[in-house]
């Protein structure tokens, strides 16, 4: 794993979290959650790659 990938997960999470505390407190909770959300499919987007790259790896290493 590259440290790239930690380094964009945190950006997403700083960047979601403020959207969140400012449309939260601008009292829009259903935008705040709607951010959130988008956040965590931005995340797992780039998680699936790396999942991906992991089992063609393992799939390479015991010949399937």
């Amino acid at each position: 794993m590259d440290i790239d990938l930690v380094f964009k997960i945190a950006a997403v999470g700083i960047v979601v979290a403020v959207l969140n505390q400012l449309l939260v407190r601008s009292d829009r909770p259903d935008q705040a959650m709607l951010v959130s959300l988008a956040g965590l499919i931005t995340t797992m987007m780039l998680l699936v790659r790396e999942i991906s790259s992991l089992f063609d790896l393992i799939k390479s290493l015991f010949g399937f």
